[in-house]
């Protein structure tokens, strides 16, 4: 094949590939439309998680140079980010367990669009949810000081970190055998990392040994980049480790989530 032949045919199969993502995106849309309570981990939630912690531990923690509340909502983002993009493999799951995936096989379609087209859903629920909580937070006396190219990187930064979590969440979904089981190894694996973090208290207040991981681990650089961004601070460092996080999740989770489709798909 020669190189211009070559390059038509990846060119093609690029178009397919966005034209079946689309598709199936669409279709999932189309699930939530009829089964609106699948927004409730990005709409209800949060909200909660907002109003709980802002009412019941902001008057009991101090935090120097700034509010509590000011503090909390990165940790909330970031939070809410998380468990919504992994819940990308308890619904990639439920269908190989309901036999949707063979029928799509029979489909003349790109097999990993289903993939792609999950977490683009998930993605679009992700800026449902930052819109709801920027709301809810400024209501509740969130006071950011972000100019709008520091809001812009906070919210890139969310989107690509929760993106490449969803990746971790498809190849989780493909290892167990139902969604309950997916939910339960979805929920070990987010739950530790977020509360042994940067979310809700300053990880300096932590025991040594226990400081030492939460200041060095994943989601701690995110919040910790997301609030300094959000309160108008340099986030030093913690960017371009949060973006080297997220690459390098996507580098080994990508890759591993197709290989794994594929073979749970023509086993």
């Amino acid at each position: 094949m020669s190189a211009i032949a070559f390059d038509r045919a990846t060119k093609a199969s690029m178009r397919d590939w966005l034209r079946d993502t689309w598709v199936f995106a669409g279709r999932n849309a189309q699930h939530i439309r009829r089964l609106p309570e699948k927004l409730l981990d990005v709409t209800v939630q949060p909200i909660m998680f907002v109003l709980l912690f802002r009412f019941v531990f902001g008057g009991a923690l101090a935090i120097q140079g700034t509010s509590y509340v000011n503090f909390l909502m990165a940790g909330i983002f970031v939070q809410t980010i998380a468990f919504a993009m992994l819940w990308s493999g308890v619904l990639l799951a439920n269908d190989l367990q309901k036999g949707l995936i063979d029928r799509f096989r029979s489909l003349p379609m790109k097999s990993w669009a289903v993939l792609s087209a999950r977490t683009t859903t998930d993605l679009f629920r992700s800026m449902l949810a930052i819109t709801i909580m920027i709301a809810v937070g400024l209501a509740v006396g969130f006071r950011p000081d972000a100019n709008l190219v520091e809001w812009a990187g906070a919210i890139g930064i969310l989107l690509l970190f929760g993106f490449a979590l969803a990746w971790i969440g498809i190849t989780l979904g493909m290892t167990v055998r139902t969604p309950e089981a997916a939910t339960g190894a979805i929920f070990i694996f987010v739950f530790p990392l977020t509360f042994a973090s940067s979310a809700f208290v300053p990880t300096e207040t932590m025991p040594s040994w226990l400081a030492t991981f939460t200041e060095h681990q994943p989601i701690t650089l995110v919040i910790n980049t997301v609030r300094a961004w959000m309160l108008g601070n340099p986030a030093g460092s913690a960017a371009w480790q949060s973006i080297a996080w997220s690459l390098g999740i996507l580098i080994v989770f990508f890759p591993l989530a197709l290989i794994m489709y594929r073979k749970r798909t023509t086993d």
